[in-house]
C-alpha cells in the first residue's frame, strides 16, 4: 500500500515581491528603526514603477499595516483617487487625520503648530478697513474661546447675600478675568514657558512674521480674505513646516522624560499615484524645499510611487541597489543641502518588470516597531516614583520623626541622632519630647514661642526702633528614662522658665521705651548628657551666619567632655555662652567667650569641708560618686572636679573614697558618725537613698549632697519612697531666690528680686505660677540663674544700643551694628565696674577668667524628704550676696 504524502500548500501571491523587492523593504527596516542614540535623516524616497511590475504600492501598505502591537505610524494617501485632495492644505489635514489617530500601539502623536495654523485659515473675518478692529477683536475672541471658556450650560451663581455677590465676583475673575489675562500674556510671546506655540509663529521664516509685530496681527493675515495677498506657496511651505515642527517635538528625546523614548519607529508616508505636476509631486517638492531653507530635520519618512521620475533628478537607480543608493545619498546631502539643490533630498529608485519569490524567513511578513527600552516602559515612572518614595520615606524616617520633623513656619531645623530628635527650634511647630511626664517641659517651650511671636510684633510696631536680640537655650531635653508621672528634666524646665521670665518682663516695658531691648528665644537640643551637642552647635553655626539677631547661648547643663567640645565648637563660631549651673572647675578654658553664673565645684568642696569641720564637728569623711548611665569618671567633668576638690579639702579625713552603682548596698555605712557625702548625678540619689533605707533606724548621722540633687528635691513623685528619718543636706546656687528670700527681699525693698518675684507670681506666664500668697509653688533652683544670665545679656545690648544712638534714641535698630564678640565685651566691661547685681547673687568675674568670684552658695537642709511640702532651710552659706566680695563661710 502506498503511504500517503504531504504536499505543501502553494505558497500565498501576496508573498510574492517586485525585482528588488527584498532589498526595498530591508532598506525600509533600516530607515525607520529608530537609532537608540540620535537621529538619522530620512529621503524622499521615489519609486518608479516600470510596465508590468508588480503592485509595489500594494506591498508597501501590507508591510506597514499589517501586524499586531506595536506598529509603525504610518499614512497612505492617493490623491488622485480621493476627490477634494487637489491642494496642499487637504493632503495636509487628511495626513493630520491618519497619523493623529491612537492606532499604531504607542501614544498617539499629538499636533499643536498645524492645528491651529490651519484653523486660521478656515476663519473668516471683515476685510473693510472700516471693519478691520472689529475682525481683529472677533479673531482674539475665537482664539480666546479655542483655547478653552466658561461653557455655556454652567448655571450661574445668584444670590442677595453679600456672600453670593463675592461668589459671583470670584467665579467671574475665575471664568473670564484670568484666562482672558493668561491668554493675552500667552499670545504675546514675552513670558517664557506661556504661549510657546504662538512664539514659534513669529519666530518661523514665512510670510515674514515681523511684518505684523504680535501674532495676532501675523494670525489675522492667515484668515480667509486676508489670505489673498500672500504667496500661496509661502502658506504651503509653512503649514507644512508647522506639521512637521510638531513632528519634530513629538520625536524629541528629554532625559528627564521615559516617555518619549518609546517611539522607536519613525512615521512614514506612502504616496501612491504620483505625477509629476500633482498635489502628490509638489507636496514632495515642498518638503525638499522647506527641509533645504529651515535647516531643520524632521522624522517623517515619505516614500511616493510614480509612473515617471521627477524632473528635478531624472537619473534612477535600480531597486536592488537601494542601500547603494541611500549611502551615496547621505554622503552627498551636507552639500546639496548647502546648496539648495531641488533634489537634494531625493532618491529615486526604478523598479525592473518580473517579481521574486524570497527564500522563507528572508523578508518580514510586516514591519513592526522595535521595543523601547526597558528604562522607558509604562511602569517605570510609577516604579521609579514607588522607588523614589520608599527612599525618601526610609531617609526622612531616620532623620525626623512624628515628634521631630521641620515646620512651615519659624525657625527650625531638626534630625533624628540615635533615636533623639537634635537641633532646634523657635516655632510651636516643634516642640522638644513627647515623653509622657514632661508636661511642664513643653509648656514652658509654648508659653516662650508665643512670647517670640509677641516679641516680633512689638518690634514691628516699634517699626524696629527697640534693641532686639535672639538668645538661644541648649540643653540636653530627650534621652532620659522617665515614668509616666516623673518629670525628669527638672533642670531644662528651669532654666528655660528664666528666659522665659526675662522675656515676659522685656514685654512689660512701655511701647513707648526705644531703648528696652526686646528678646527671642531659640530652644536647642543637644541629646542626653550632651551627647550630639555638636551637631547641634553646627546647625547653629548656619543659623548664626543667616540670624544676625543671634547674640549668644545660655544653658548647656552638664558639665561633660562632649560639653566641653560643644563650648569649643561655639568659641570657634563666635557665639558667647552664659552658663546658668555648669560648675566644673575650669571650664571657662575651652572658650575665651564662656561666662559662668555658679561658683565652681572648688568653691562647693571648701564649703562643704568647712561645714562637716566648723558646724558638724567631723574629723572624716565618706565619699560617694555617680556618672549617671552611661558616663565615666573620666567623662564626667562635674563629678570628676567636685571629687578631686574633695580629696583636696579632707586631706587624710577622706577615709573612703568609692564609686557607688545601682544596686549596692551600703549597710557598712548605717550609723556612721562622720559625714557621708553623695557627690554625683542626681538620677542614682534616689537609688542611694533606697540602699541607705536598710539602714532602717540608725541611718548615718550627716548625710550631704551636692547642688545636682537640686533635681531630685524638685520632684515630689521620687521623694516619696525617700526614707523618714534621714535629713539631707545639699548644695544651693540660688538660695537668694527661693520663695522665702524673695518675700524678704520685697520686704526690704529690693528692687531687682521684688521685681522678679512679682513676675514669676504673674498668671500669665509660668505653670503654675510661683510663691503664692500661701506656701506656693517653689521657685526652682535654676530659675533665677537662667533669668540672670538672660538680663546681663540684654543690659550689655541696651548699654551699647544707647551708646550707639546717643544723638538719636527714635532711630530704627541696626541688628548688624553689634556683634556676638561686641556685647561679650560689653557684659566684661559692666562687670569690672562692680559686677552684676543678679537675683541669685552678685556675679562677678576676674579679668582673665569666666568664673564667678566669691558667688553665692549655701547648704539647704530637709529634716523629712518624703515631706514635699517643707520648704528647705539655709543652715550655710558661702560667698557674696551684694556689695563687695565676702568670700567667707559661716552659718545661716
Amino acid at each position: 500500500m502506498r503511504e500517503p504524502t504531504t504536499r505543501q500548500p502553494p505558497r500565498p501571491t501576496r508573498d510574492r515581491l517586485p525585482a528588488g523587492g527584498p532589498e526595498l523593504l530591508s532598506l525600509l527596516v533600516r530607515l525607520l528603526r529608530r537609532p537608540r542614540r540620535g537621529d538619522r535623516r530620512l529621503p524622499l524616497l521615489w519609486l518608479v514603477r516600470a510596465s508590468g511590475a508588480g503592485d509595489v504600492a500594494g506591498l508597501l501598505r501590507r508591510f506597514v499595516g499589517q501586524g499586531t502591537g506595536r506598529r509603525v505610524p504610518h499614512a497612505v494617501l492617493d490623491p488622485a483617487a480621493r476627490p477634494g485632495a487637489d491642494d496642499i492644505p487637504a493632503v495636509l489635514r487628511e495626513l493630520h487625520r491618519q497619523l493623529s489617530l491612537e492606532a499604531f500601539g504607542t501614544a498617539r502623536l499629538r499636533f499643536r503648530h498645524y492645528p491651529l495654523a490651519d484653523w486660521l485659515m478656515h476663519q473668516s473675518l471683515g476685510v473693510d478697513v472700516d471693519t478691520a478692529d472689529g475682525g481683529r477683536a472677533a479673531l482674539v475672541r475665537r482664539l480666546r474661546d479655542r483655547r478653552g471658556r466658561r461653557s455655556a450650560e454652567e448655571p450661574p451663581v445668584t444670590g442677595e447675600s453679600g456672600f453670593g455677590t463675592a461668589l459671583q465676583v470670584l467665579l467671574w475673575l475665575l471664568r473670564r478675568a484670568v484666562p482672558s489675562a493668561v491668554f493675552r500674556i500667552a499670545v504675546s510671546g514675552r513670558v517664557p514657558l506661556v504661549g510657546r506655540h504662538y512664539r514659534w509663529f513669529m519666530r518661523q521664516q514665512y510670510l515674514a512674521p515681523r511684518q505684523s509685530v504680535t501674532f495676532l496681527g501675523f494670525a489675522e493675515r492667515l484668515t480667509a480674505g486676508w489670505r489673498d495677498g500672500e504667496q500661496p506657496a509661502q502658506v504651503d511651505k509653512l503649514l507644512l513646516h508647522a506639521f512637521l515642527e510638531d513632528l519634530r517635538l513629538a520625536y524629541r528625546r528629554r532625559f528627564w522624560r521615559p516617555g518619549d523614548w518609546r517611539r522607536t519607529a519613525y512615521p512614514v508616508l506612502l504616496l501612491d499615484g504620483v505625477a509629476v505636476g500633482t498635489v502628490g509631486h509638489t507636496l514632495v517638492r515642498l518638503l525638499n524645499d522647506v527641509r533645504n531653507e529651515t535647516g531643520r530635520n524632521d522624522p517623517l519618512l515619505v516614500v511616493a510611487v510614480a509612473d515617471e521620475p521627477p524632473p528635478e533628478l531624472p537619473a534612477t537607480r535600480a531597486l536592488r541597489e537601494a542601500d547603494e543608493a541611500y549611502e551615496e545619498w547621505a554622503e552627498a546631502l551636507p552639500e546639496t543641502r548647502r546648496l539648495r539643490r531641488p533634489a537634494a533630498w531625493l532618491v529615486v529608485l526604478r523598479l525592473e518588470s518580473g517579481d521574486d519569490v524570497p527564500p522563507p524567513g528572508v523578508t518580514p511578513r510586516a514591519l513592526v516597531a522595535p521595543d523601547p527600552p526597558w528604562w522607558s516602559r509604562r511602569f517605570l515612572p510609577a516604579a521609579v516614583a514607588l522607588v523614589l518614595l520608599l527612599a525618601v520615606g526610609a531617609w526622612a524616617d531616620r532623620r525626623w520623626a512624628p515628634d521631630c520633623h521641620p515646620s512651615l513656619t519659624g525657625q527650625v531645623k531638626v534630625q533624628v541622632v540615635d533615636g533623639e530628635c537634635v537641633g532646634y527650634s523657635d516655632s510651636a511647630g516643634q516642640l522638644f519630647n513627647s515623653d509622657p511626664g514632661q508636661e511642664r517641659l513643653r509648656a514652658v517651650q509654648r508659653r516662650i514661642f508665643a512670647q517670640n511671636r509677641a516679641a516680633e510684633e512689638v518690634w514691628r510696631r516699634s517699626e524696629h526702633r527697640r534693641p532686639y536680640l535672639t538668645l538661644v537655650y541648649l540643653g540636653s531635653l530627650t534621652g532620659n528614662r522617665t515614668r509616666a508621672d516623673e518629670e525628669s528634666y527638672v533642670s531644662e524646665r528651669e532654666e528655660l522658665e528664666g528666659m522665659a521670665t526675662a522675656q515676659y518682663a522685656l514685654l512689660k516695658e512701655s511701647a513707648a521705651a526705644d531703648g528696652a531691648a526686646l528678646l527671642h528665644i531659640v530652644v536647642a537640643n543637644g541629646g542626653r548628657q550632651m551627647r550630639h551637642a555638636g551637631r547641634a552647635v553646627t546647625m547653629l553655626e548656619e543659623l548664626a551666619r543667616d540670624d544676625p539677631t543671634l547674640l549668644g547661648v545660655v544653658g548647656l547643663v552638664e558639665s561633660r567632655t562632649s560639653t566641653a567640645a560643644a563650648l569649643r565648637e561655639l568659641n570657634r563660631v563666635g557665639l558667647p555662652v552664659l552658663a546658668p549651673t555648669l560648675s566644673a572647675d575650669k571650664m571657662d578654658q575651652n572658650s575665651s567667650l564662656y561666662l559662668q553664673m555658679s561658683a565652681p565645684n572648688s568653691d562647693q568642696a571648701r564649703m562643704l569641708e568647712a561645714y562637716s569641720r566648723q558646724v558638724l564637728k567631723v574629723t572624716e569623711a565618706h565619699v560617694y560618686h555617680t556618672t549617671g548611665e552611661g558616663s565615666s569618671l573620666a567623662d564626667d567633668l562635674y563629678v570628676s572636679t567636685l571629687v578631686d576638690g574633695l580629696r583636696e579639702r579632707f586631706g587624710d579625713r577622706l577615709t573612703r573614697l568609692d564609686e557607688w552603682r545601682t544596686g549596692r548596698r551600703l549597710t557598712e555605712e548605717c550609723g556612721y558618725p562622720g559625714v557621708l557625702i553623695f557627690a554625683g548625678r542626681w538620677s542614682e540619689f534616689d537609688g542611694f537613698l533606697r540602699a541607705l533605707k536598710e539602714c532602717g533606724a540608725n541611718p548615718p548621722r550627716h548625710l550631704l549632697a551636692d547642688d545636682s540633687v537640686n533635681r531630685y528635691m524638685a520632684n515630689p513623685g521620687l521623694r516619696a519612697s525617700a526614707p523618714g528619718n534621714l535629713p539631707v543636706t545639699y548644695v544651693s546656687k540660688a538660695a537668694l531666690a527661693t520663695c522665702g528670700a524673695l518675700r524678704a527681699a520685697q520686704a526690704r525693698r529690693d528692687d531687682a528680686r521684688g521685681t522678679f518675684l512679682s513676675w514669676v507670681r504673674a498668671d500669665d506666664l509660668l505653670d503654675p505660677p510661683r510663691c503664692g500668697d500661701d506656701t506656693g509653688t517653689p521657685v526652682g533652683e535654676r530659675v533665677s540663674l537662667a533669668y540672670d544670665a538672660s538680663m546681663m545679656m540684654v543690659r550689655a545690648l541696651e548699654s551699647l544700643a544707647a551708646r550707639l544712638r546717643h544723638a538719636d534714641t527714635g532711630r530704627r535698630w541696626e541688628p548688624r551694628a553689634v556683634n556676638p564678640a561686641g556685647v561679650h565685651a560689653e557684659v566684661l566691661r559692666q562687670n569690672a565696674a562692680g559686677g552684676y547685681p543678679g537675683v541669685a547673687g552678685l556675679v562677678r568675674y576676674a579679668p582673665d577668667s569666666g568664673e564667678p568670684v566669691a558667688k553665692r552658695i549655701a547648704l539647704l537642709r530637709v529634716a523629712e524628704v518624703p515631706d514635699v511640702h517643707a520648704e528647705p532651710v539655709e543652715v550655710y552659706h558661702c560667698g557674696a550676696a551684694d556689695g563687695p566680695p565676702d568670700p567667707a563661710c559661716r552659718p545661716a
